[in-house]
């Protein structure tokens, strides 16, 4: 009993635009950035917290 199925879907959803593309990959930058600068400024407060104490 064999039965093959194609690896690929039959319904497969329609490939982003390049301008989709662009947006996710913006999105992505700004996430990484505030995502840095909020561990960043995190790091800095509790140094200062430190050198005070």
């Amino acid at each position: 009993m064999s039965s093959t199925q194609p690896w690929e879907r039959t319904s497969a959803a329609p490939p982003l635009r390049v301008r989709d593309q662009a947006r996710e990959a913006a999105v992505l930058v700004a996430f990484s950035a505030a995502t840095a600068s909020a561990l960043a400024l995190g790091l800095l407060l509790l140094t200062r917290l430190g050198l005070q104490g």
